[in-house]
């Protein structure tokens, strides 16, 4: 196959968001012996680019009536094994039948996604579901010292979600309201969420220009999020998928343990 016929195969299969590093990086590990500036070259000459990061749009409300639970992250997003932190938050999506709200929940140690949940409305219950669905997802693991780290927002500061959380056995860590760079590993991405589907002007292509409303947003959400876990490569991950560093920790761990 001619390369540049290949590499537009491979960025249309990635909804169109790589740049030249990892459409490089994904060429390399289809087969091709291939440059990094020859992939640059053959982009432009065939007229793509990379997706690029919208500004961030705040959605934290604070509820000041709630009991805040400390800062147990400090702002580092590192882990050792995967469920020791997850982070989590919420961002909207404007469409022709109203707002609607999607949230997520991160493995901090993959970077996988393991739970979301997208609603009309952002109340506990957006949250709680979104939390509910990564408890089930993980539900052959043990959560015991497992830390979720959410924004102070009162969804995450309600009586409802900490109760479920001490359900799963997992411990809260709240940020400060409003200051991104406390929750930076959810926040971005919430920010490659809209950037690769919400605002993908590939995707929009595909549904009439503008999202109609919670069934078809929903609907892409789930096959972005499995894409993003199963086959996007990932720079913080040394260009490999959430997956592939799950399974890599599961064989080393059989291994040392043998």
């Amino acid at each position: 196959m001619e390369l540049g016929v290949l590499l537009m195969a491979i960025w249309l299969k990635n909804y169109s968001v790589y740049g030249k590093r990892k459409l490089w990086a994904a060429a390399k590990r289809a087969g091709e012996d291939v440059g990094r500036e020859q992939v640059a070259r053959i982009m432009r000459q065939l007229g793509i680019r990379g997706a690029s990061r919208a500004k961030r749009r705040f959605t934290t409300h604070a509820d000041a009536t709630h009991h805040r639970a400390p800062d147990l992250v400090k702002r580092n997003f590192t882990a050792s094994r995967p469920d020791e932190l997850w982070v989590a938050d919420f961002t909207y999506c404007s469409t022709w039948s109203g707002v609607i709200y999607v949230a997520f929940v991160i493995d901090v140690f993959s970077r996988r996604i393991v739970g979301w949940k997208a609603s009309r409305s952002m109340t506990a219950d957006l949250v709680i579901a979104a939390l509910d669905m990564a408890a089930w997802m993980r539900r052959h693991s043990s959560l015991e010292h497992l830390t979720c780290h959410t924004d102070a927002g009162s969804q995450y500061t309600s009586l409802s979600y900490t109760d479920r959380l001490a359900d799963i056995g997992a411990a809260p860590s709240i940020g400060t309201v409003a200051d991104s760079f406390d929750n930076a590993m959810a926040e971005s991405v919430n920010a490659l969420f809209k950037t690769e589907l919400y605002r993908n002007p590939a995707v929009l292509a595909t549904v009439g220009g503008h999202w109609k409303g919670l069934d078809d947003l929903e609907i892409a959400t789930c096959a972005w999020v499995s894409w993003f876990n199963e086959d996007r490569l990932h720079g913080e991950l040394n260009d490999r998928t959430p997956s592939e560093v799950e399974v890599d920790y599961a064989e080393q761990s059989r291994a040392h343990a043998a």
